[in-house]
């Protein structure tokens, strides 16, 4: 934990202080009572009201006389330094002078620090006042001359290090890397055979899927200075601010070079030039210039790697891609289910896993699945461990895990009426039976009544496999299951409720999409819709169409034939047994949950071999 103070907490401190001090002097000036006014009488005043027997005490104090009336009122007189107090009574008859109440004090030395501490209280609070605001100014000063430094941050060589060894899956990457720190702590051995340092190196992939913990990987192993900053931090409100931060940038990392230089988020600068509305006065715009220039200017051998990141490398100018800039993009993709199974491991370090705990099994499940989502899975696992009091998890704490990451955690207080979970389990029965009757489908992991984050109910199926190819039969099989819950309402009830509407929605994406982008339809093997030229400004406001209005007509209804392809199908399937989904529903409403087990028991199947699933 980063204990350092904030810059401006000493100067907050010492104005509070200067407050209270303040506050603390008036209210002492104010109800003191040594600090009320007292008024001063001639010696023969004073003798006269002492015959009079209106004096009720006195106390000397040095050559002064201090005497306070029987009303209250207070004052003094001056003597002189010879004179005691009795040669100046001495004419007063004694029966008057023995009720009063007399006190001597030989010096007033002993006042004279406290009234000086007292009366020059102010005159420091004055000072102490104009020093803050001096500071104040100087701060600002500081400011006004470093806004336009560098905001990059060093890398600890002493903190807690993240190496290689940290990072599970993306071998690759690892090993494009790893050739990166050995050029910099051995570079005769590759310059000796002509080989050039590269200048660039840019780490594309789905956001959290590990791009900033291989440059954390990379500031940990590699035994030069690392310096690492965000796109976001060059650009401030204030005209050319952003160019002078890179210049300031560059300069630092020349001076400890060889050195790395990684910018997180590089898409908040490096957008392609000429698609906004600044023009090339952008402040933007002037950022990335001044990037450009620095990686690949006039100036040779400057020894500098610049890492940078990104998920949108579709929006990145081209001049900063080309090499000399940027000469290696390393692809950091989505792991497959070995690098999950690897992930896994990195992330259960530390967290005592039950003996029967099978990660193999958890990688299946877990089709999609990041680093970060594998990382926050076990988190969850831990933390439903702890809930319960217990030291151990299990893989039933895993599974659930599992759930509660993709689809929320469940939502038992919704209090849904007998009719709606009617249609609920109908519904999600008509998925899963279509599912299980179309062999392009996923099989069915479960399927539940459970409310579970936005959805009423759930049917999840998980890939055998990991697909990175995707036919047209796929896609004509999975429309068809989409359209089950929808279908499996009119059937039942005779009328079709809002529950289907997201099933919709993705079907109907899928279907423009066979049409507009993988050319599986009858208009041909034509791309329609040029996203290429899309402006980043809202893809629906700036979409560019390279078809006429003839062709969008077929397009919609290439889009209507697809759907009612998949509607007939759907319908005949379920027509066919709709005896098993009626047996089906009331089971899941009985049961709430079904597991895969239990699904496939209505169809006395065996169970899959890598389908170990617990309730």
């Amino acid at each position: 934990m980063n204990t350092k103070k904030l810059p401006g907490r000493k100067s907050n401190n010492f104005l509070y202080l200067l407050i209270i001090t303040l506050i603390l002097t008036t209210m002492y000036f104010i109800f003191n009572p040594s600090t009320q006014s007292i008024s001063e009488i001639s010696m023969s005043t004073f003798k006269n009201e002492i015959n009079h027997e209106e004096i009720s005490s006195i106390e000397v104090k040095g050559n002064k006389i201090y005497s306070e009336l029987k009303d209250g009122k207070k004052q003094f007189t001056i003597k002189e330094s010879a004179d005691t107090l009795n040669d100046i009574l001495q004419e007063i008859p004694r029966v008057k002078k023995q009720n009063l109440d007399i006190k001597i004090t030989d010096s007033e030395n002993s006042n004279f620090w406290t009234d000086l501490i007292i009366n020059s209280i102010p005159l420091l609070l004055i000072v102490g006042f104009f020093i803050f605001m001096f500071r104040q100014a100087q701060n600002s000063n500081n400011q006004a001359l470093s806004f336009g430094k560098s905001q990059a941050r060093l890398h600890e060589k002493d903190s807690k290090k993240t190496t290689f060894a940290d990072v599970a899956g993306a071998n690759e990457a690892k090993e494009e890397l790893i050739e990166i720190v050995d050029f910099l702590k051995n570079p005769e051995k590759y310059t000796s055979i002509g080989a050039k340092i590269p200048k660039g190196v840019l780490l594309v992939g789905p956001p959290g899927c590990g791009k900033t913990l291989l440059a954390r990987a990379v500031a940990g192993e590699a035994d030069v200075p690392f310096f690492n900053i965000s796109g976001s931090e060059f650009v401030e409100m204030f005209v050319g601010v952003g160019a002078s931060r890179v210049r300031d940038l560059f300069k630092k990392a020349k001076r400890n070079a060889p050195c790395i230089l990684f910018i997180d988020e590089i898409d908040a600068v490096g957008r392609q030039r000429g698609a906004g509305l600044g023009g090339g006065h952008d402040e933007r715009e002037q950022t990335l210039n001044q990037i450009l220039t620095e990686m690949d200017g006039f100036e040779k051998e400057t020894n500098i790697i610049v890492m940078a990141a990104t998920n949108r490398p579709d929006v990145l100018d081209p001049a900063l891609l080309r090499p000399g800039r940027f000469d290696r993009r390393i692809v950091v993709d989505l792991p497959d289910i070995k690098d999950r199974v690897e992930i896994l491991k990195v992330h259960s370090r530390g967290k005592p896993l039950d003996k029967n705990v099978e990660l193999e099994n958890i990688g299946r499940q877990t089709p999609g699945f990041t680093g970060a989502d594998l990382e926050n899975l076990m988190n969850e696992a831990a933390i439903a461990a702890a809930k319960t009091d217990r030291k151990i998890i299990t893989q039933e704490d895993i599974e659930k895990s599992i759930e509660k990451v993709m689809m929320g955690p469940e939502r038992k207080s919704r209090i849904l009426s007998k009719k709606e979970r009617e249609i609920i389990a109908f519904h999600e029965t008509g998925h899963a039976l279509t599912a299980h009757k179309l062999k392009n489908c996923d099989p069915v992991h479960k399927v539940s009544i459970v409310s579970r984050g936005m959805a009423l109910g759930v049917t999840w199926m998980l890939p055998e496999e990991d697909k990175h190819l995707y036919s047209k039969s796929k896609f004509e099989d999975e429309l068809v299951s989409l359209l089950g819950g929808h279908i499996a309402e009119k059937l039942i009830f005779g009328e079709v409720t809002t529950g289907a509407s997201n099933d919709l929605q993705r079907a109907s994406k899928i279907a423009r999409k066979m049409v507009m982008e993988y050319g599986m339809s009858e208009l041909g093997p034509i791309i329609y819709g040029d996203k290429d030229h899309e402006v980043f400004l809202g893809k629906d406001l700036m979409h560019t169409r390279n078809y006429s209005e003839e062709i969008a007509a077929k397009i919609d209804g290439e889009v209507h034939k697809i759907i009612d392809r998949a509607y007939s199908r759907c319908e005949k399937i379920l027509n066919d047994h709709m005896e098993k989904l009626k047996e089906i529903a009331l089971a899941l409403l009985k049961k709430e949950t079904l597991t895969r087990n239990d699904f496939l028991a209505f169809f006395k199947e065996k169970k899959l071999k890598h389908a170990t699933v617990t309730a």
